[in-house]
């Protein structure tokens, strides 16, 4: 089975790595690639390391044929303004942005400032994060995206979620440093090489919008994140601390953990006793769609500090859309992200 794929919206940080990946699957076929801004030009005029692999170029969203799935990289807004036109042109979508995430429309209010645009569709589509969905994403026709924060939270706080080891009474507080790809690929004051070289700079310490993906996905209700941003490109690392609900040993950590990393493919377990790399780190990922988990256990106090490194463009985005793609159309879940980053 061929797949005939198009991404709208692919000039962007997350269409230009949903276009790395998908030249490399090989049930895949890219027919069309999107851009106003850029239609007429080859792909790797905008995308470099793109060249040599295809001569594909871009179209103008006005043109976008039918096809068999869509990727949908827009900001955020576009794609649920224009979700009937879209639905007619596919029968299955990825929508990477934040349109679809959330499943109640007062609360996508709460967060996004604006009535939903299209609330109907919000339970047609599975929230993207094959982690806790991966049996609603088998088959499915609509997937979402996942906020690249919240996945890195989400993962450090699933293992103690399902192992049911944390004091529901007591803050958690998960610290997410996020390198500039988050921004996106249009520049920007804050984006400036003056003013982003060297920084470490806390642009959301409170009201953050992924946190409302993690009280969805873990059900927890007294989260409190901050975001910074340090000088990195590529990665997020999420240090959340959270307190035991009981005594615990090392040994029940380690139970909690190899228990939810058991069953995923794209879990590392990081935690050695020695050297430079003895937890998480969001270097050593770039390019890849692993996300490395580990723990601390401070016995005296119960505090857990769990840890979590993802590619924030990879595992926070285009590499768990593709691997949504994999399980929504029957193919081997690991297809086309099996890349393992990269050492120094």
């Amino acid at each position: 089975m061929t797949l005939r794929v198009s991404i709208v919206g692919a000039s962007g940080y997350v269409g230009g790595e949903l276009l790395r990946l998908l030249l490399d699957h090989p049930h895949v076929t890219i027919v069309q690639a999107t851009s106003a801004r850029n239609a007429g030009r080859y792909l790797y005029q905008v995308h470099p390391n793109l060249r040599g692999r295809t001569n594909l170029q871009f179209v103008h969203p006005d043109t976008l044929q039918p096809c068999d799935l869509l990727f949908l990289a827009l900001p955020h807004g576009e794609a649920a303004q224009a979700i009937e036109r879209y639905a007619a042109l596919a029968e299955r979508i990825i929508d990477c942005s934040a349109d679809f995430r959330l499943r109640d429309p007062a609360v996508y209010q709460q967060w996004y400032g604006n009535p939903h645009p299209a609330p109907a569709w919000l339970e047609r589509f599975v929230y993207g994060l094959p982690e806790v969905n991966r049996a609603a994403l088998i088959g499915a026709r609509y997937a979402s995206g996942v906020g690249c924060n919240a996945t890195a939270t989400n993962l450090a706080l699933l293992p103690l979620v399902q192992a049911d080891l944390i004091d529901h009474t007591r803050p958690i507080i998960a610290d997410v440093k996020v390198g500039s790809s988050e921004g996106g690929a249009t520049a920007s004051d804050a984006s400036h090489h003056p003013e982003r070289s060297g920084a470490v700079r806390s642009f959301a310490p409170v009201g953050h919008r992924h946190l409302a993906e993690v009280e969805q996905v873990t059900g927890l209700r007294n989260v409190h994140m901050s975001i910074t941003a340090i000088e990195l490109v590529r990665g997020a690392l999420a240090t959340v601390h959270a307190f035991a609900a009981r005594d615990l040993t090392e040994k029940d950590l380690w139970q909690a953990y190899r228990g939810f990393a058991r069953e995923q493919p794209f879990i590392r377990i990081v935690k050695e006793r020695q050297g430079i790399y003895r937890y998480p780190e969001p270097k050593i990922l770039a390019g890849a769609n692993y996300a490395d988990i580990g723990f601390a256990y401070e016995p005296t106090t119960g505090r857990i500090v769990s840890i979590c490194a993802i590619d924030n463009l990879m595992k926070g985005a285009a590499g768990s859309a593709v691997q949504c793609m994999n399980l929504m159309c029957g193919f081997a879940e690991t297809t086309a992200l099996t890349f393992m980053g990269l050492h120094p």
